[in-house]
C-alpha cells in the first residue's frame, strides 16, 4: 500500500482545501439555522410537537452515525469525488426540504441532509493529515476550526434575518434553498480545482462493517437523543442493550477482516496506536459543553424571560470567542505545545464555574450583569476555539495518512456521541434537580448545577490531556534512546 507524502503535496494545497472547508461549514451551519425557523414551519405545514423533534433529530441522528463510513468512502474512493458527491446530494436535500409539502418530506429531506453532509464533512479534516506538510498542519486545522466557530455565529443570526426578509415570500423555505447557491458555486470552482487524495490500493468497501457501525451508533444515539424526552421508555433501554452487542459484532467483524487481509471499514490495528484511545476520550469529555446551549436558553428565556432576538444576541460573545480560538491555535502551539488543549479546556471549564457562580449572585428574575456575563461567555467560546484544532491533531497524526478519512469520520463522531450523552445525561440532571418547580429560581439552581458538571466533564479532559502528553513525551525519549 502506498501512502500519500505530504511533502510533495499539490502546490494547490490551500485552494483544494478552501473548497474542501465548505463540507466543515454548512453541516453545523444547516444544524443551528434551522431551530429559528420551527415556529414558522410549524405554522404552515402544521407540524406536531413530535414531528418538530424529527426535523432536528432525523438530521443529528444520521449525521452522527454516518461520519465514519464518509471518512472511510473518501480513503477508499478519493475525498474529492466523495466531497463532490455529498455536496450534490446535500443540495438535492435542501431543495427537497425547501419544497416540503409535508411534515414527513421535510423529515426525510432532513435526514439525506444529514447523511450526505457525513460524506463531506470528514473530508477536509482528512485532507489536513493527508495533503500538508508536518509545517503547514497547525495553520491548516487553525482554519478548521475557526470555520466551524464561523458557522456557529452565522447560524445563529443568519435563519432570523432569512425569515424577517422573507425573500421572494418563500419564508423559511429560504433556510434550506440558500445551500443551492453555495453548492452550486463551489461546483463550479471545485471541480477543475480538486484531485482524488486516497490510497492507491483502495480494496472494496466494507459492506457489512458499514452495515454494523451505523446499526451500532443508532441503537446507542437514538436513545441518547430521543430518551429523555420520551421519559425513557423500555425501547430505549433495549436499544442501548443492543447497542453494546452490535458494537461487540463489529469489532469481532473488523478484527476478521483485517486478519485475512482484507479491507475493514475500521482497522482494529490503526486503533490500538499509542495513545489514541486517550485521544478519543479527551474528544469526548471536549463536546461535553453541547447541552449547555440548550439549557442556557431555558434559563435566559423561562428563568429572566428574555425574547428569542435577545437570548440570540447574548450568544454572540460565546461565537465570536470560538471563532477567534482557531485562529489563535497555531500562534499558541509554537509556545505552549499539545498544552494549548488542556489550556483551552481549562479556561472552558473555569469560565463555566464562574457562569455558575454569575447565576447564583444573581437576583432572582434580573439579566446578570453584561460585562461580566460577556466576559464569561468570550472566554469559554475562545477556550474551545483554541483547543479544537490541537486536539484534532492529536488524534489524526497518530496514524497513516492512508487512514485520515477513517480517523477523521471516527473523531468527528465521538464529538457527535459526547453531544448526544451531553444532552441525556447532563440535560437529565438539570432536570432531575429542577424538579416540578417551574419557577425562576428552580430554572437557575438548576442551571448552575448543569454548568458545573460541564466543568467537571471539561476538567477530566484537562487531566485526561496532560496525562497523554507525558505518554507522547515518554514514547518520544523512548524512541530517541533507542535509535541511538
Amino acid at each position: 500500500m502506498t501512502l500519500n507524502n505530504p511533502a510533495s503535496s499539490d502546490p494547490r494545497r490551500w485552494a483544494i482545501f478552501a473548497v474542501l472547508l465548505v463540507g466543515s461549514f454548512l453541516p453545523p451551519l444547516d444544524f443551528f439555522i434551522v431551530n429559528v425557523a420551527l415556529p414558522s414551519i410549524q405554522a404552515e405545514l402544521g407540524t406536531s410537537s413530535s414531528a418538530e423533534q424529527m426535523v432536528i433529530s432525523s438530521y443529528a441522528a444520521l449525521y452522527a452515525v454516518t461520519l465514519i463510513t464518509g471518512g472511510r468512502l473518501g480513503d477508499l474512493y478519493g475525498r474529492s469525488r466523495m466531497f463532490f458527491f455529498g455536496i450534490t446530494g446535500f443540495a438535492a436535500a435542501s431543495l427537497l426540504c425547501g419544497i416540503a409539502w409535508s411534515p414527513w418530506a421535510l423529515v426525510a429531506g432532513r435526514a439525506m441532509q444529514g447523511m450526505t453532509a457525513a460524506i463531506m464533512a470528514p473530508q477536509a479534516l482528512a485532507s489536513v493529515h493527508a495533503m500538508f506538510p508536518e509545517s503547514e498542519k497547525s495553520r491548516a486545522l487553525s482554519l478548521y476550526g475557526a470555520v466551524l466557530g464561523l458557522a456557529a455565529v452565522i447560524g445563529q443570526v443568519l435563519g432570523g434575518v432569512l425569515i424577517s426578509l422573507d425573500l421572494f415570500g418563500w419564508g423559511w423555505r429560504m433556510v434550506f434553498l440558500v445551500n443551492l447557491p453555495v453548492a452550486l458555486v463551489v461546483l463550479l470552482l471545485g471541480i477543475p480545482l480538486l484531485k482524488n487524495t486516497r490510497q492507491r490500493y483502495a480494496g472494496k468497501l466494507d459492506l457489512v462493517g458499514m452495515g454494523l457501525s451505523i446499526l451500532t451508533l443508532a441503537l446507542l444515539i437514538v436513545p441518547l437523543t430521543e430518551g429523555r424526552e420520551a421519559g425513557w421508555p423500555m425501547w430505549s433501554w433495549l436499544s442501548l442493550s443492543a447497542a453494546a452487542l452490535s458494537g461487540w459484532l463489529f469489532w469481532r467483524y473488523e478484527g476478521k477482516l483485517a486478519r485475512d487481509g482484507a479491507i475493514p471499514l475500521i482497522n482494529p490495528t490503526v486503533l490500538r496506536a499509542p495513545g489514541l484511545g486517550r485521544a478519543l476520550l479527551i474528544a469526548l469529555s471536549f463536546y461535553s459543553i453541547g447541552s449547555f446551549f440548550l439549557l442556557f436558553s431555558i434559563y435566559l428565556q423561562n428563568a429572566i424571560h428574555v425574547n428569542a432576538l435577545h437570548a440570540g444576541l447574548v450568544f454572540l460573545p460565546f461565537g465570536m470567542g470560538y471563532l477567534l480560538g482557531p485562529l489563535a491555535s497555531a500562534f499558541c502551539r509554537r509556545f505552549f505545545g499539545d498544552h494549548v488543549t488542556p489550556i483551552g479546556m481549562g479556561m472552558e471549564s473555569m469560565g463555566l464555574a464562574g457562569l455558575a457562580w454569575l447565576v447564583t449572585v444573581t437576583p432572582t428574575g434580573v439579566v446578570p450583569a453584561f460585562a461580566p456575563l460577556a466576559a464569561i461567555l468570550f472566554l469559554v467560546g475562545f477556550g474551545q476555539g483554541l483547543a479544537l484544532p490541537v486536539l484534532m491533531r492529536m488524534i489524526t497524526r497518530r496514524v497513516e495518512p492512508a487512514f485520515s478519512g477513517m480517523i477523521a469520520g471516527i473523531a468527528s463522531s465521538t464529538l457527535q456521541l459526547s453531544t448526544a450523552l451531553s444532552v441525556a445525561v447532563i440535560g437529565g440532571i438539570f432536570y432531575t434537580v429542577l424538579d416540578v418547580r417551574i419557577h425562576p429560581d428552580a430554572i437557575a439552581d438548576a442551571f448552575s448545577v448543569a454548568v458545573l458538571c460541564i466543568s467537571c466533564c471539561l476538567a477530566t479532559g484537562v487531566i485526561l490531556g496532560i496525562r497523554l502528553i507525558r505518554l507522547d513525551n515518554a514514547l518520544m525519549k523512548e524512541r530517541a534512546t533507542t535509535s541511538t
